[in-house]
């Protein structure tokens, strides 16, 4: 089991920032990639930014330079700063996390953050 907990989530306004913080314990072992996803009423939760263990990094064209995912593995923790925020980008936020065991890949979901971008 691994419990994850998201919080930086808030109201800010068109061009603005947030940092989205995701505290992981529990079961941590074996971890390949921690990333952010996201859910926007009426629509599929999408990949947003992953980082791998090995340090790589990807992100959904919609966000590309203009957020950044990074990660403390001292706090096995991961962020997600977010820049020149627009109302597309209002959502849930999920932290994720991807475990490699066995030969057989593991998920689990934090309880998300609400992030509204409006003026």
């Amino acid at each position: 089991q691994v419990q994850l907990v998201e919080s930086g989530g808030g109201l800010v306004q068109p061009g603005g920032s947030l940092r989205l913080s995701c505290a992981a314990s529990g079961s941590i072992d074996n971890l390949r990639a921690m990333s952010w996803y996201r859910e926007a009423p009426g629509k599929q939760r999408e990949l947003v930014a992953v980082i791998t263990s090995g340090g790589s990094t990807n992100y959904a064209d919609s966000v590309k330079g203009r957020f950044t995912i990074s990660r403390d593995s001292a706090k096995n923790t991961v962020y997600l700063v977010m820049n020149s925020l627009k109302p597309e980008d209002t959502a849930v936020y999920y932290c994720n996390v991807e475990r490699l065991y066995s030969g057989r890949y593991y998920y689990s979901w934090g309880q998300g953050t609400q992030v509204t971008v409006s003026s």
